[in-house]
């Protein structure tokens, strides 16, 4: 087997641990939400943040591949743009998809963890 095969096979690996953990983490927040409701607990807000964090991990595999894929297999100008342009793409998705999670921009959480220390408090803003 070529250098190149295995690391296609790699990437391809890494694009369907990606997939999987989409689908295995959209049913598991699908599950709980419904088990949520027939209890009669409030479900929207942590099935949303579920789904959140389920995405973001997603994405960060997903980017793993990309990389993979572009570095290893093809290594040509035009899929090192299509790389770079990927990569801001997912990553401005995972920063907003972060934020509104937490509630809080990545960027700012030290300071507001600081703060909330100082205050004796551990916890991130409410959800709005």
């Amino acid at each position: 087997m070529e250098f190149t095969e295995g690391m296609s096979q790699v990437a391809q690996a890494f694009e369907m641990v990606g997939v999987g953990i989409l689908i295995v983490g959209a049913l598991l927040v699908t599950w709980t939400s419904v088990v949520a409701l027939i209890r009669g607990q409030p479900a929207y807000e942590q099935s949303r943040i579920r789904l959140g964090r389920t995405l973001l991990l997603s994405l960060e595999v997903l980017v793993a591949a990309d990389v993979i894929k572009t570095v290893a297999v093809e290594s040509t100008v035009e899929s090192v743009v299509t790389l770079g342009v990927l990569v801001v793409v997912r990553t401005v998705l995972s920063l907003s998809l972060d934020a509104e999670v937490d509630g809080i921009a990545p960027w700012r959480r030290k300071k507001f963890e600081a703060e909330q220390a100082e205050r004796g408090l551990s916890e991130l803003p409410p959800h709005q």
